[in-house]
């Protein structure tokens, strides 16, 4: 059999940069798990697409213990009561692209910010090992974070040049305890390869970029687990003779969205479908980076207060210089592409995954989602779609439906206590009154408090 993969493989064969979070904070130790009561709460259970009204949350030991009717479930004594009257409980949100800082300074306010925007989940995809040990401390309840999937160090075309290579990398990220392996664009297929042998032996999952080398055809045929920012997609949508397929730089970009065969869109769909690959499609940020957002508008944001000045005033050079330099036309043709392409595969049944790739230009973590979730929804997909993205979809990535992905009894209390319903507004997510965390309680005034603290210290 592994001479046969051996063969099937042989045919195919942005180092993100965080320029200091202020420093200087003390570590927030995390609530202590306890008994908690959501009372008179809306429950969107996201099992299918309806509402429980008006009822008891039961909390005990990070896991919800009951779930009833409010006038008819009884709160044991010395459980502490969360009111819910008029508001709606669904499970937190994930993000399946982000990145996690290697000082500790740094990343306890980036885990933070995810939790208090609402996700209770983050997919680490810039590997280091010091984030080995922020998770075990989010786990203990040092400081306040999201529950951790941490893929390695990235594994590239300069760090991973051959075989050998790439097989040791593999089997070091397995004995250090990673989870997933990050794979980038300039992996050739001899190193690819390797690394889908070596990876499938030890049981990693291998995710990311696709490597120009081998295509999304070799990467759907090597199953990789998740493609993300629908990354080479447009390159698979070239007419044979393509000028895109020759040029270079951002002419190549530009090129590769006017040349793009839209109807090459339902076979790609289908092929991913039938190859189990889940796609993270980061549709915001593209935008951004291909110069189809007025910068003005992304200076503005409110959540840039949380972030370093250096940070954003580097953010908001680059996306000057992209909207400066942008074909208007083509902008607007790789985003209108870009959409169809993730209605479609909704509609084919790709196993889709909510991300953002925060920090990136303009994606603050966590806040990110809340610029996300309404682009997901104008592509044609139902808010329902687009929370199921973030929810039942990551639990069933992950393989971890007995314990996450709905507001069940038995499941994880990772939870958001929302003002509006986002069923009937997808920008009801923006708006929280306090995120529960493995058990853990974060109020409103925690959660306010924490996060001026935080824009203060990026005045200093």
């Amino acid at each position: 059999m592994k001479t046969i993969t051996r063969r099937l493989l042989s045919v195919f064969f942005v180092t993100l940069t965080l320029t200091g979070l202020a420093a200087g904070t003390s570590y927030a130790q995390a609530p202590v798990q306890g008994n908690y009561a959501f009372t008179n709460v809306n429950v969107i259970p996201m099992d299918t697409e309806h509402v429980l009204e008006d009822q008891t949350v039961l909390v005990e030991a990070g896991r919800i213990a009951a779930i009833g009717s409010a006038a008819s479930t009884p709160v044991p004594n010395g459980t502490t009561r969360i009111d819910g009257r008029g508001k709606f409980l669904m499970p937190g949100i994930a993000e399946m692209h982000g990145h996690i800082p290697v000082s500790q300074v740094e990343a306890e306010d980036v885990l933070f910010l995810y939790v208090a925007a609402g996700a209770t989940t983050v997919r680490g995809m810039q590997g280091h090992a010091n984030q080995l040990q922020y998770r075990q401390q989010v786990r203990t309840g040092e400081f306040i974070g999201p529950r951790m999937w941490l893929a390695a160090p990235a594994m590239r075309g300069n760090n991973v040049p051959n075989a050998e290579t790439a097989e040791r990398l593999v089997r070091e990220a397995k004995a250090q305890g990673f989870d997933l392996l990050k794979v980038h664009e300039g992996l050739s297929t001899v190193a690819y390869a390797a690394i889908v042998l070596t990876a499938t032996e030890v049981g990693l999952p291998w995710g990311g970029h696709v490597s120009a080398h081998v295509g999304v055809p070799g990467a759907l045929v090597a199953k990789q687990s998740t493609i993300d920012h629908l990354d080479d997609y447009l390159e698979a949508m070239q007419p044979a003779g393509s000028p895109a397929l020759s040029a270079a730089g951002p002419e190549r970009n530009q090129l590769i969205a006017l040349n793009a065969d839209a109807a090459r869109i339902p076979e790609l769909a289908r092929a991913t479908r039938e190859a189990g690959v889940a796609v993270v499609p980061t549709q915001i940020l593209w935008e951004v980076l291909r110069g189809n957002r007025d910068p003005a508008t992304l200076i503005s944001r409110e959540e840039n207060r949380y972030m370093p000045p250096t940070t954003v005033e580097t953010w908001t050079n680059r996306s000057r210089n992209a909207y400066a330099n942008a074909s208007r036309e083509a902008s607007a043709r790789e985003a209108e592409l870009r959409q169809r392409l993730l209605k479609a595969m909704s509609d084919e049944g790709v196993l889709i995954l909510m991300g953002t790739d925060a920090p990136q230009v303009f994606s603050v973590p966590g806040f990110s989602l809340h610029r996300e979730l309404p682009l997901m929804v104008e592509s044609g997909m139902t808010p329902y779609e687009v929370l199921r993205t973030g929810t039942v979809n990551v639990a069933q990535f992950f393989e971890i439906e007995d314990r996450a992905g709905t507001v069940t009894v038995g499941k994880n209390a990772d939870l958001l206590l929302l003002d509006a319903n986002p069923l009937e507004n997808i920008n009801a997510i923006a708006t929280n009154s306090g995120v529960m965390v493995d058990g853990r309680w974060l109020s409103p005034e925690l959660i306010r408090a924490r996060l001026e603290r935080i824009a203060q210290q990026n005045l200093r």
